[in-house]
């Protein structure tokens, strides 16, 4: 059974779970973990998002967050979006349709 749709308008308190996939590091050093916190308080303020709480792990992280005018999904969007280009090309990772041979 589909879950129902996830509540996307502004100002809506969100507690957003994000993992790497097969349960992957997604911050492997300190030059990670501040790459991806300084990501996601620039794309905040961007956004108008508030970050009330925030668990950063090496495999997840948890963040605790009201959404900006945007949404939800335009946040995690720019954010994760950025934050993935930016760790793909420090570890030289290709994998996906563009880096198949």
């Amino acid at each position: 059974m589909p879950r129902g749709p996830r509540l996307d308008s502004p100002g809506t308190l969100h507690h957003v779970i994000i993992r790497g996939i097969e349960k992957r590091e997604i911050v492997a050093d300190d030059k990670d973990r501040g790459i991806f916190l300084s990501r996601m308080g620039s794309v905040a303020l961007k956004t108008g998002t508030n970050i009330y709480a925030w668990a950063l792990m090496t495999n997840h992280a948890h963040i605790l967050l009201k959404s900006g005018q945007p949404g939800l999904s335009a946040f995690m969007r720019k954010f994760l979006t950025g934050y993935s280009i930016s760790y793909n090309r420090r570890y030289d990772i290709r994998k996906g349709a563009q880096g198949r041979s």
